[in-house]
């Protein structure tokens, strides 16, 4: 672990997550000078942390911490989302960064990474309070982010509609219309398929595990899949796993999950559709079991998470919600219950007791016969790649088709896994008959394209 790093959780783990399997390939035995570019890719570029003034419905001054971690601009600006969560803090903010670095280094566009946010909460909120909070936060924000410095996007907490009103704000102080946040309104910059791309990509990418696995002969068709959360990766993973044919068996939120009754059936669009609306409204999924025709098809456990209250087999799981949301005793279950493939949909999903178990799962199989682990910086890098897509349309002033921007998604998405499955038989060499393991290629493989960049620019040598 560096040295003086003051006590941060979640960074913390972010960190080890990805220097074990630095360590525990040949990469350093290759490139011995790697570890001290280890220990400067691992602090940030610049923190900014600002406070935020505004003033609610009754009058009253609030005030909230706003931050902005600028990790690494060595692939190009800055890139990451803003969550507005009450959680927000700099470890979590430092964690996400980190694994943005990454992540927007495997999708091949030139983008660095960031995050930021702050711990403000939307939920609750009147559409006034949002907005003048909203305008507070980009006042401060907007001297430190540029086209060409620093993109924020959305993130949790962080909609079409918040991001309108910093954007407003923004071209308004400094008097110029530039891409400077990504997630925009279609008729004023924004990219199509952008609310879809995190969803739709990670299940492109699991497609891809599947047509490896199985020589190209099983795809999404009768496979059940667990999803957690129902914000817009889950929705939108759900929506393409029934477009592809598969059956989606579980949807949740942070006061409970929701799980089919059986193991016969599936959620339907027009349910995901309805659980998408009372999202828009910020309230929970626990409302839904008041309705007659949800309370006979589905079961709700408050306080729950799906991975151990499905009936039935799993086949993929999808954790889509936040990070740490499967646990290692949770790992075991889902293995238990025949789960052959799990991509995060949210970042760092899966505790490192869970990391663990899969990969010894795998170590332990034949490829058919183990659970294999994506991690979220290669699996769940389609938001992000079309934010990238976003920009490269505003610096030329031109709105691709739908078609277009989801055609490039499949392509970057299918990069990812390729590039991850060659780095890690490169640096990670299995047993025969084992599946590679994703994780430790697309860390090797981010991390090396990051810090070759950075020793070209002088930062470390």
């Amino acid at each position: 672990m560096m040295q003086n790093l003051p006590h941060e959780p979640e960074f913390e783990q972010a960190y080890k997550e990805l220097a074990s399997t630095l360590e525990n390939s040949t990469l350093f035995q290759k490139y011995p000078e790697y570890r001290k570019a280890l220990q400067v890719v691992s602090v940030p570029e610049r923190v900014v942390q600002f406070r935020v003034v505004w003033e609610d419905d009754k009058n009253q001054i609030q005030i909230n911490r706003g931050y902005r971690v600028q990790f690494n601009s060595a692939l190009g600006p800055y890139k990451g989302g803003l969550r507005f969560h009450p959680s927000v803090n700099l470890s979590i903010l430092k964690f996400l960064g980190f694994e943005q670095i990454f992540k927007n280094a495997l999708t091949g566009l030139n983008m660095g990474g960031g995050k930021g946010g702050s711990d403000f909460d939307p939920k609750g909120k009147s559409d006034g309070e949002i907005r003048r909070f909203c305008v507070s936060f980009m006042t401060e924000l907007c001297k430190h982010i540029g086209a060409d410095t620093d993109v924020p996007a959305g993130d949790i907490g962080v909609t079409g509609r918040e991001v309108g009103f910093m954007f407003g704000t923004y071209k308004k102080i400094r008097n110029q219309w530039q891409g400077v946040l990504t997630g925009k309104g279609g008729s004023w910059g924004g990219s199509l398929i952008r609310p879809e791309a995190t969803g739709y990509g990670v299940v492109y990418y699991v497609e891809h595990m599947i047509q490896h696995v199985s020589g190209g002969k099983e795809s999404f068709k009768g496979k059940r899949v667990a999803i957690s959360g129902s914000g817009n990766v889950a929705q939108y993973a759900a929506l393409k796993v029934i477009e592809l044919g598969g059956s989606v068996i579980s949807l949740s939120d942070s006061q409970g999950a929701l799980v089919l009754n059986g193991e016969e059936g599936s959620f339907t669009p027009e349910e995901i559709n309805t659980i998408a609306a009372i999202k828009v409204d910020r309230k929970q999924i626990s409302e839904l079991v008041n309705e007659a025709a949800f309370a006979s098809k589905f079961k709700y456990i408050p306080g729950a998470r799906p991975w151990t209250n499905i009936v039935g087999r799993i086949d993929v799981a999808l954790p889509s919600a936040t990070q740490n949301e499967v646990s290692g005793d949770e790992a075991k279950a889902l293995i238990a219950a025949g789960c052959k493939f799990l991509a995060e949909g949210s970042n760092m999903g899966s505790t490192q007791n869970a990391i663990d178990v899969f990969e010894a799962h795998r170590e332990a199989n034949s490829g058919a016969a183990a659970i294999w682990y994506a991690p979220g910086k290669a699996a769940n890098a389609g938001g992000v790649a079309v934010s990238g897509l976003e920009m490269a349309q505003n610096s030329a002033r031109v709105n691709w088709s739908a078609e277009e921007v989801d055609s490039r998604l499949k392509g970057i998405m299918k990069d990812c896994f390729e590039n991850g499955l060659h780095t890690a038989k490169e640096y990670v060499t299995p047993k025969e008959g084992v599946l590679p393991s994703l994780v430790a290629g697309s860390n090797i493989a981010g991390f090396t394209k990051v810090v070759e960049a950075m020793k070209d620019h002088g930062d470390w040598w």
